[in-house]
């Protein structure tokens, strides 16, 4: 069974930074590596799956014209509006994925430290609802924490091999660390040397 909506809404109302996600560096370098990892420097429109306080957000706020932040806590949602209220580009979306699905069509999707919450018929959905979410290509950016959490159906590792073997696009991006499984697919396999023409593969 896929974790309760009201674990994340308690997780919010005791605290406004569950994770440390201001203080922790383990988080910010995260944030860093997948910002990094991101083969366009700009993206049209964007979804981030679990958007929690706001954190990762401001810095996809900066690379795309549109935003859309979806949690399940209406206190999380609460404290990313306050965190990103100058960020005019940006729009909020409350709901319980992936039975309940945010409108539109986006060139990137943010998937991070959430897909190890859902169960297996959750999980499958999810991925399907994004790939039909996703503009022709679009990408998908996935990161989560790899060492098994208690309560939760799946681990990071887990979450990543059905994704590979849903999405069934090419991946430009693996990057394993002991803590952290980070991945990006997208339907353009060009790299990011290849779009600014410093290489030329051969056909």
């Amino acid at each position: 069974m896929s974790v309760a909506d009201s674990y994340f809404e308690g997780m919010f109302r005791a605290d406004a930074d569950p994770w440390a996600m201001r203080t922790r560096w383990y988080e910010r370098r995260k944030r860093y590596l997948s910002l990094a990892s991101l083969p366009q420097r700009r993206y049209a429109s964007v979804l981030e799956l679990g958007c929690a306080n706001g954190e990762l957000s401001a810095r996809l706020a900066a690379r795309s014209d549109q935003l859309l932040c979806c949690d399940t806590s209406p206190t999380a949602l609460d404290l990313a509006r306050s965190r990103l209220q100058a960020r005019p580009n940006v729009q909020f979306w409350q709901g319980r994925l992936p039975k309940e699905w945010p409108p539109g069509k986006f060139d990137l999707i943010v998937f991070s430290e959430l897909g190890y919450y859902l169960d297996s018929n959750d999980l499958t959905q999810l991925i399907v609802s994004m790939r039909y979410a996703l503009n022709p290509g679009g990408t998908v950016l996935a990161c989560h924490w790899r060492p098994a959490i208690d309560g939760c159906p799946h681990t990071g590792d887990q979450v990543h091999h059905e994704l590979h073997h849903l999405l069934r696009m090419p991946r430009l991006v693996w990057h394993q660390e002991a803590d952290l499984l980070l991945e990006v697919w997208c339907e353009n396999p060009t790299s990011v040397a290849e779009q600014e023409g410093l290489i030329r593969r051969a056909t």
